[in-house]
């Protein structure tokens, strides 16, 4: 791997969803839970509903390798984590409460950020004023956990597209 300047980020997290949502808002949890315990070496920007207001930002940041956390119906259990390939989201009917698809963010994307991952997280409910629910929450917490080893792997299954 060549050296990277170190005067730019070498991670960025973008969490996208929305927190009066019940889990939707795992995205956003991720990011409270990165304000209360930073990691070193990230930028974490909170995305939010509207995900597509940070492209600008996340260009001009231009990390080495993003990671994108999203509540994401995939038909596991609750709290369930899938890494998912770009080619994938494409191709599945995802729940999404975004202004814009993400195929389209990541597009956006990739001309300047050389690594992406995609992180989805298996909602139970999502509905205007439920709380999160408990096994997305330590989801969120294991996620959190797992941010650093981001060069080793973060020891997440991918998902695979069942035909």
């Amino acid at each position: 791997m060549p050296d990277y300047p170190e005067n730019l980020p070498r991670y960025a997290l973008l969490c996208v969803g929305n927190s009066m949502m019940g889990d939707d808002g795992a995205g956003p949890r991720l990011a409270e839970l990165c304000a209360e315990k930073p990691l070193p070496g990230w930028t974490v920007v909170d995305g939010g509903a509207a995900p597509e207001n940070d492209i600008g930002f996340l260009r001009e940041l231009c990390p080495q390798h993003l990671v994108i956390a999203d509540a994401t119906d995939m038909g596991l259990a609750p709290g369930e984590m899938r890494i998912i390939a770009e080619e994938d989201i494409a191709d599945m009917f995802m729940m999404t409460t975004h202004n814009l698809p993400l195929t389209f963010l990541m597009q956006q994307l990739r001309e300047d950020i050389p690594q992406i991952t995609f992180v989805g997280i298996q909602p139970d409910v999502v509905a205007f004023y439920y709380p999160m629910s408990t096994a997305v929450e330590q989801a969120v917490r294991r996620l959190h956990q797992l941010l650093p080893r981001l060069e080793t792997g973060l020891g997440i299954a991918p998902f695979t597209v069942s035909t």
